[in-house]
């Protein structure tokens, strides 16, 4: 099986993050990949999928670059989100949701009130 069709889900989701002047290439027995994104968020999503897959430390080089650092990320709510899932999801840790609350006080008045569709502002770690 070649590279490319193993990490294809991984070519997708860049595509689907919105990679700028990215690429792939098959060479030395390694899938060469990279790319810009807007923010670290989406770079962090783009790694957790590359260690997603077994042996991905001798099939895989990477240079992912991030455009912004003025805040970690844009987050739009899906069905299902929670303030408290996406802290999880950001940061780790399910807890520091309000930071995450405090971040977009101008958009949301109750952390518990959060809509589909919402774009939420991922203050940096």
């Amino acid at each position: 099986m070649a590279l490319k069709d193993k990490y294809d889900d991984l070519l997708k989701l860049g595509e689907t993050l919105g990679t700028k002047d990215g690429g792939w290439k098959e060479e030395g027995g390694k899938l060469k990949v990279w790319g810009t994104v807007e923010y670290q968020l989406q770079k962090d999503a783009l790694w957790d999928k590359i260690k997603s897959y077994a042996g991905w430390e001798n099939e895989v080089a990477a240079d992912i670059k991030v455009e912004k650092t003025d805040v970690y990320g844009i987050w739009t709510v899906k069905s299902g989100d929670t303030l408290s899932k996406i802290a999880k999801s950001a940061y780790d840790d399910g807890k520091l949701y309000m930071k995450i609350f405090e971040a977009n006080k101008g958009l949301l008045k109750d952390p518990d009130k959060i809509q589909v569709g919402q774009k939420l502002t991922i203050p940096n770690k």
